[in-house]
């Protein structure tokens, strides 16, 4: 079944909670990458031109749920989100939630935007994250009672819910779950934001009902963090390219010599496993970009197959960048999740830029590009590729969790058509 959006909904004169997802950069009080509020756009403004009065959830870096901490407020969130709309953004007290923001809600006419201050000041908002570290991995008395207590005042709030923060989807968190099913129980809609129904379309259906061939281009650092990944797309794909330190992991497994590099020396023998059942699927660097120390003014050289002892592995090399190349050239459907090698240091970006340029190109010819957020979002928008891609998401972690075909509890929750 599908999941009822804002569209779905009618919203005039109701108090409408939507869950953004303002995790912005900041610089001197300011924003410095707005691209999160840019996304969220849409369904806030759908809910003002509905006549709603609109009150904005959002969380901001990771206080510890201690109070208000000024480095962490989501004022320059808020002062930039006024800017894009074109009208005010009030901001909601220190205390998050309580008689001071119940009156600023009080007074709200219809089209009025209220953004509470970030959500994880208070303690209940993460408390879920704590339960997994008791015995019993369930919430002690005390934690319950914090997590009823903020999701209560979070829904006294509102009428309806909206949920348009997919980055934080794959967390079980208060203002993610507890108010959706706090609305719902009280007989309001809980529904997602175009944004969280563009990620779920185009997630989904990438993996679901793929044109083909079907590559999926992974990278990053750990191969332990992406295994579950690799052996879910593995059915799935025609082929799988895998590039940054996670390859080195992999090199070490098939005997590949791999010098200084980086490896996960723990998940060697699993990686023999996973290479046995690839079929062929897996393809790894046959050439790299080494550097004898983890600095961009290091000796660099190119080193085919094997790596000398003296260099670590850095980048994909050119002969990796062109066979990489031809089989993205070739696919209709790719998804990319993790950069090519130490893509944030110039001159190391040469493998991840190429990636970008053969995706962007692919997609130009047709192709269906989804890039699963994180470092290879921030590559595409760094490269000025983003609008060539069918899809960028807005999350990293949740992009994984979905493509895993994990649960989503966020998601979960919402209604259903």
């Amino acid at each position: 079944m599908a999941t009822k959006t804002i569209a779905d909904i009618d919203v005039k004169g109701k108090r409408v909670l939507i869950r953004v997802d303002f995790n912005v950069p900041l610089a001197d009080g300011k924003v410095t990458d707005d691209n999160r509020i840019v996304a969220a756009l849409p369904s806030i403004k759908k809910a003002v031109e509905g006549g709603a009065r609109v009150i904005l959830m959002s969380h901001l870096g990771r206080p510890e749920g201690k109070g208000f901490e000024a480095e962490f407020s989501i004022e320059p969130a808020a002062k930039r989100l006024a800017q894009l709309l074109g009208r005010p953004v009030k901001l909601g007290p220190k205390e998050v939630v309580g008689p001071e923001a119940q009156k600023m809600v009080a007074a709200m006419k219809a089209g009025d935007v209220l953004m509470l201050e970030n959500v994880r000041f208070v303690a209940g908002e993460t408390i879920t994250d704590k339960a997994k570290k008791n015995p019993d991995g369930k919430l002690t008395g005390e934690q319950q009672a914090k997590l009823d207590a903020f999701v209560a005042a979070l829904a006294g709030l509102g009428d309806v819910y909206v949920n348009d923060a997919f980055g934080t989807c794959h967390r079980k968190h208060a203002s993610m779950y507890g108010v959706a099913k706090a609305i719902q129980a009280k007989g309001g809609p809980a529904v997602a934001g175009y944004l969280v129904e563009k990620e779920i379309r185009y997630l989904a259906e990438a993996v679901a009902k793929p044109a083909r061939p079907f590559t999926a281009i992974l990278g990053g650092v750990k191969v332990s963090d992406k295994i579950k990944l690799i052996a879910s797309l593995l059915g799935k794909v025609d082929n799988i390219l895998i590039g940054g330190a996670m390859a080195y992991t992999l090199l070490a497994a098939k005997g590949v010599k791999i010098g200084k590099s980086l490896v996960e020396a723990d998940q060697v023998e699993e990686m023999k496993k996973l290479l046995g059942k690839a079929g062929g699927k897996i393809h790894l660097p046959c050439d790299h970009v080494g550097a004898t120390e983890f600095a961009s003014d290091a000796a660099k050289a190119v080193a085919e197959v094997n790596i000398p002892d003296d260099l670590m592995g850095m980048d994909i090399g050119p002969k990796t960048v062109a066979a990489f190349g031809k089989a993205i050239g070739a696919s209709k459907t790719i998804v990319w999740n993790g950069p090519m090698g130490v893509f944030e240091r110039p001159a190391y970006a040469t493998g991840t830029k190429a990636i970008a340029e053969a995706v962007a190109k692919a997609t130009d010819g047709g192709a269906v590009s989804v890039i699963g957020g994180g470092d290879s979002a921030a590559a595409v928008e760094q490269m000025g590729l983003a609008d060539r891609m069918t899809h960028v998401s807005t999350g990293g972690g949740a992009s994984l969790t979905y493509l895993e075909g994990k649960p989503m509890p966020a998601i979960e929750v919402l209604d259903k058509a």
